[in-house]
This record gives C-alpha cells, structure tokens and sequence, in this order.
C-alpha cells in the first residue's frame, strides 16, 4: 500500500486526538469554573449568616445602652468584635441615625450612617465589602440600629486557594487523562498492527496471505494502468503435499512450506511479490513482466523445486504445477486474471504435475466445456442417463467367473455415450460423485438381487469408490443399508479403492477399511503399481484383492521392465496372502503370460467387454457361469 493511504488515516488520528483534548480539557475548565463560582456563593453566603448573627448578638446586648444613651456600654459591647477577623468597623446608631457607639480596626474607617435602602433591605454587598444593618427594637418599637462592616479580602483569598486547587486538580485529571489516552491509543496501534499482521501475512511462512496478494495484485495492475506495460500473475501447486501431511505429519508439512518459501524467495527478483494463498497454493506477482519473461520464471521456480527437500531427516521431492496469466492481455481485471491462472495450473497438472501452463482462449474453452458438462451431469442422475456396464472377472485355474465389475457409462440424449474418461473427474472436482457413487451401489446391489432372483446364483459384485467417497462420513452407512435393502451378503460385494486414493490418507482410510472388513466386505486394491504404496503400506491395508494396472498389462510379453514389475506384483501378493486380478488382457500372449507368472485372475477384452446388465443375463445364461480361457465373443 501507499504512504499516502496510511498517512491520511495517521493525520485524521492525530487531529481526532487533539480534538478529543481540546474538548476534554474545555469541560474541565468549565467545570472549574462552576465549582469556583458555587464555592464564592457559598462563602458569601456564609460570611453573610455570620455578620448577621454577630449584628443580631450586638443588637440584642445594646437595648439598655440605646435606652439610656450609654455610649460607653455600648463601646463595650462592640469590641468583642474584635475576635472576628473579617469585621473591619461597627456602630451603634440612634433611632435618630446619630452615632451612639462605634468600632473599628486600625487604618479603616467609621461605619457611615446606614441608607434607608440599607436598613430596610438588611445587607448590601459591594467589591470588597459586606454592609449588614440590623434594627434594635423594644416593645415593637424601633430605638436603635447596628450596622456592621465586613471585608470580603479573606473570602477572596479562600477563593483564590480553592480556584487554584480546583485548576490543578483539573490540570492533573487532563494530564492523567493525556498519559491515558496516550497509551491506549499505542496499545490500540499495538493490537492494530498485529491484527494488521494477522490479516495480511501467512503465519507458517512470514509471507503474505490471500487477503495481501488480493492488494498487491491490486496495485500491480494499477501500475500497469497508469504506466503501460503488463503485469505477470503465476500459480503455484506444490505436488502430492498432502501425502507429506499425512505420512510424516502436519508439523513436517509446515517445515516443508517454509523450505518451498525460501527457495522461492531466493528466486525471484527484488520487484516480485510472493504470496501464500492456500494450503500448497503459493502466487508470484510478476510486476510490468513480459509473456516470455513469466514463462522463463515459471521454468526458473520449476527448476528450483526439483532439488529434494530436508524436512526433519527425510528427503523430499516437492515438485510443483504453475499457471501462468498475463494482464491485460489474458484478462481485464483482477478476478479474471486469477481465474485464468488457476485454469491454466490445473491444465498443468492435468498434464502430469511438475509442469506449467500458459493461459490461452483454448483453455477457457475447455473450462467453458468442462462447466456445462457438469450442469449436464447434474441433470443425467434425475433423468436416468446413467448406466452400469459389468465386465466378467475369470478364475485361471477353474475357468470359471468370480466377479463382474460395474462400470459406469453415461448415455447423454444429444452427445451420445460419454467416455468416464471425461466426466469422472467433473463429477469426482463437483462432488457430484458421491450421490452417483452412491446410486451406482444401490444399482449394482440390486442388479445382483435381480440376477439371483432369475436363477442365476449369487455373483460377486465389485465396484469402485472414488476419493471423495471414501471422505464421506455416511459411506458406511450407505453401503451397508444396500446390503440390507436388497438382502445381499457383504461377502458378495468387494469394493476397490485406487492405490493412490488409499495413499491420499493413510490414516483414515486404514480405519475405513477396517470397518468395511468388519462388516464382511472384501475389499481389493485396483490401479496397483501406479501409485506409491510398498511393501509396508500393503501390511496395513485389510484388503484382500490387488489389481495389476494396465499399463503393466498392455506391452507383455516383450518389455522387461514391465514383464519383471509385474511378476514382482504378483509374487509380493502372494506372499501376503493376497490373489492378484490382471486388467487389460487383451491377446492370449498375454494370457500365457499372465498364467505363468501365477496371476489368480484375468479381466480384459480377450473374454468380454463390459456389456449392459440384460446382455450380462442373457451371457450368463448361455454359459451357465462357466467360462473357458478362449475369447467370448
């Protein structure tokens, strides 16, 4: 972000806490200011009450004096003023208003004649004075009147102490108020920085976040608008990282992110920004790049990934997928721009991992197809386009059929026959997968049910689980409620898992299969030697069955590596007490092949293609279950 995006806020802070003191300190001095005039009124009034007493006392002990013109008990009665310090002068006049008696202090003058005004109101206030007059009456009848002057010098002086204490009482009180503030507002900017942290960097690896790379992209795109130029955004995929997560743990996945980040780091120039922005999911800013200068950088970050990795004494290789887009030519804004790189990176992958792509209309195409595939496919269950084709399964030694295998087929009313090839992996990235694998187990359970009601016995099922399946709490449930539902023996049913799907979670699918055993489901492992399972991972596995992938199967007799990785299967198996099916068997070189190398079980073309569940029926019927190793054409 800019300097200037931060300092306008910083300025509005500052100006909002000084006027947040201003005001603060504007109400203290108010109110100051109030309790100072609430304590000169009450003073006044206090000196007030006590003149008039002292007036009152004088009056009551000068009676006898006024009446007998005693000038000289008057004087005495006057001069126990002299204890009352604020009382500068006092006199005792006749009715006549003549001076009968009269005190005063050193260096102040006599009482004057009392006003009218003054008798009749009782007290007049001036500056620095209290006047207080008092009638002396006897029988209702006036004979005298005593007036009393009080300095108000002391009151003031009473006054100025409190107003002096007031103003540093409030003074202090806007200080601590000050420092207080103060400190909140650095512990407020504490607590926003490190809530600023937080949004913005990657705690695992100290770089920035989803929420940053949004920003940085933002403003990377911004230059090229205002500069010319374009801009380069690069996705990043790290490969199988989360078998790293599952097989060695979470804290060597961590320790394994931090590795790839500096590597990356260490990469780049100094103008690119580095972002991680999912779990495995790293993005590189390329700022005013050219297209061949992304695609040599996306070569360069490939390149310093295949290096193997120390995480805690282990060696791993963290290969990576990258897609690459280009601003403005692949894209106008922010959002297409990295819609288009992730389309490009899972191009990447799609092509086999440790790779990269560059964005191009063609794959918006394809990404375009893909999507209104999937809308389709989210249609096909509810209009009943699915279909189940079963391929036999054939026992070596006896000739005879052990299984059928369901394949799912999907026969769209426009397009025709979908390939799985084309619409698995929609339905396995959508999710749509699990309520299709759940409709394919209900089908092929009751297909089975079908098939024993018309005579032909109880014949072995298989079918296949997905990785998303295998994640869904209630697949259990599901599989055993279709046993139940069509009265099928869990021995009946076998369900194969791909090896790289098991190796997905190890933990997890341990406990999965181990539930599925428990039930009396046999249990098989399909896709064998394509993913990276050994000899100790197969210990763990409660399964019964593995399948020797095609691939292995396709270029025997012939090809050494194939012909000895296959044995190696087989004899592996065998020595874990598993039996070994053999996809793909296609000629009877094969076949000889396969049956000397002591393979349990065969399924391929060279016997039969996958074929309708009726067509099955009908198969089955004329072959009574019982197949010879020649061709079933």
């Amino acid at each position: 972000m800019s300097a200037a995006h931060y300092s306008r806020p910083q300025r509005l802070g500052r100006w909002m806490e000084l006027a947040n003191l201003v005001t603060a300190g504007a109400a203290l001095l108010l109110a100051s200011v109030l309790l100072i005039l609430f304590q000169f009124f009450a003073l006044r009034g206090g000196l007030l009450e006590d003149v008039k007493v002292q007036a009152r006392l004088i009056g009551e002990n000068s009676s006898a004096a006024l009446l007998f013109n005693d000038s000289r008990a008057s004087n005495e009665t006057l001069a126990v003023l002299e204890g009352s310090p604020s009382i500068e002068a006092a006199g005792v006049f006749t009715a006549e208003r003549t001076l009968l008696a009269s005190y005063r202090r050193d260096g102040v003058s006599l009482v004057a004649t009392p006003s009218p005004a003054l008798v009749d109101d009782g007290h007049q206030f001036g500056f620095n004075q209290l006047e207080v007059a008092r009638r002396v009456e006897m029988d209702g009848r006036e004979i005298g009147v005593v007036v009393i002057r009080a300095s108000l010098e002391q009151l003031y002086a009473r006054l100025v102490g409190y107003a002096g204490l007031t103003l540093a009482i409030a003074m202090g009180s806007l200080a601590f108020a000050y420092l207080l503030v103060a400190r909140m507002r650095r512990l407020v900017k504490s607590a926003e920085a490190h809530l600023d942290y937080l949004a913005h960097v990657d705690p695992v690896t100290g770089l920035p976040n989803r929420h940053a790379f949004n920003e940085y992209l933002a403003i990377a795109l911004g230059k090229v608008d205002e500069l010319g130029g374009c801009a380069g955004l690069l996705l990043l995929d790290l490969d199988n990282f989360k078998i790293v997560n599952d097989t060695l743990g979470h804290h060597s996945g961590d320790s394994l992110l931090k590795l790839v980040a500096r590597r990356l780091a260490e990469c780049l120039r100094g103008g690119d920004v580095i972002c991680r922005i999912g779990g495995d999911e790293f993005a590189i800013i390329l700022e005013r790049s050219e297209v061949p200068n992304a695609a040599g950088v996306a070569e360069k970050v490939l390149n310093v990934l295949a290096a193997p990795f120390d995480v805690d004494g282990h060696e791993i290789y963290a290969t990576a997928s990258a897609g690459i887009s280009i601003y403005p030519d692949d894209a106008p804004d922010l959002e297409t721009l990295t819609r288009n790189a992730d389309t490009a990176m899972y191009q990447a992958k799609g092509k086999g991992k440790n790779a990269f792509e560059q964005f191009h209309p063609e794959l918006d195409h394809r990404v375009q197809k893909r999507l209104s595939l999937e809308t389709k496919l989210r249609k096909a269950l509810d209009r009943g386009e699915l279909l189940l084709y079963y391929q036999p399964q054939v026992n070596l030694r006896d000739g005879r059929l052990v299984g059928l295998e369901a394949l799912l087929r999907w026969q769209h009313p426009e397009l025709g026959m979908i390939s799985p090839v084309e619409f698995i992996p929609v339905a396995e990235d959508s999710g749509l997968i699990v309520p299709i694998g759940r409709w394919v187990l209900r089908t092929a359970c009751k297909q089975a049910a079908a098939w024993r009601e018309s005579g032909l016995g109880a014949i072995p099922v298989s079918v296949n689980l997905s990785a998303r399946q295998t994640r869904d709490p209630n697949l259990v449930h599901d599989i055993i409620g279709a046993l139940r539902e069509f009265d099928i023996p869990p021995s009946q049913l076998e369900l194969e898992i791909t090896e790289t799907v098991l190796m997905d979670n190890v933990h997890a699918n341990v406990d999965l299969l181990n539930r599925l055993q428990t039930e009396g489901i046999r249990l098989s492992i399909d896709d064998f030697g394509t993913g990276y399972s050994s000899m100790a991972y197969l210990k763990r596995f409660p399964i019964d069955q593995v399948k020797i992938d095609r691939t292995f199967v396709r270029d025997i007799p012939g090809d050494g590596d194939d012909e000895a990785i296959t044995t190696a299967i087989i004899a592996m198996a065998h020595s874990l007490g598993l039996s070994v099916v053999a996809e793909g068997v296609e000629t009877e070189e094969q076949l000889s092949f396969l049956r000397n190398a002591g393979c349990d079980i065969m399924q391929g073309y060279y016997f039969a293609e996958p074929r309708p569940a009726e067509q099955v029926a009908a198969f089955l019927r004329s072959r009574a279950g019982l197949l010879s190793t020649a061709p079933l054409r």
